[in-house]
């Protein structure tokens, strides 16, 4: 019986597919291979400090700052503003980050102290003065913020005088208890008499 003989063309396939078939099982070895890192990275925990607060309030905004020197308000950033309760103390902080870098643009308690005014000329936007933390230095700031809405405005405004009161109340309780109680007041010493004699001296 004689040979078949094959199609120049057809030996040219079965031996590309042949190539591939030995390119795709040598790239199987490859990946199948397992290297030890030469330097293992262990988990680094990092605390933000609200590992032990709740938040209480969230609302997206636009927070501003007003530059003295330059005498304008400039952008600080977007994100959620919160209010963040202490679980042990119950102290109440207004905290905001940026979306996206989380930076801390917004950080300062929510003190009686503080009151907020209408922005001139808008109804979803606020203005107060504030000792600030957000660059870790304290540092009195104008600031400002906007909404989407004047009813998110409102709602703002309504949960941060809540806040204050809750603080008030706090702050006269520590007010009190670092008080001295009236019965360990100081007396002051009786001034001691002088005898003739020693006067005389």
């Amino acid at each position: 019986m004689a040979d078949t003989e094959k199609d120049p063309k057809t030996e040219q396939a079965e031996a590309e597919g042949d190539d591939d078939a030995a390119a795709e099982k040598a790239a199987e070895e490859e990946c199948a291979a397992h290297f030890e890192p030469v330097v293992k990275l262990s988990e680094v925990k990092v605390e933000t400090h609200e590992e032990h607060e709740e938040s209480i309030f969230k609302m997206r905004a636009k927070l501003f700052r007003f530059d003295k020197g330059l005498n304008m308000w400039k952008e600080r950033g977007t994100g959620d503003v919160r209010f963040m309760k202490h679980k042990e103390t119950g102290k109440i902080r207004l905290l905001m980050r940026r979306e996206k870098t989380l930076k801390i643009c917004a950080n300062h308690l929510l003190t009686p102290a503080l009151k907020l005014q209408e922005n001139v000329g808008s109804d979803r936007s606020w203005v107060w003065t504030a000792p600030d933390f957000a660059d870790n230095e304290l540092k009195e700031e104008v600031l400002a913020i906007r909404f989407a809405n004047s009813e998110n405005a409102k709602k703002f405004k309504e949960e941060f005088e809540s806040a204050q009161a809750i603080m008030s109340k706090i702050l006269e309780k520590e007010k009190d208890e670092q008080a001295p109680p009236p019965g360990d007041a100081p007396t002051a010493e009786p001034k001691k008499e002088e005898s003739p004699e020693e006067s005389k001296a």
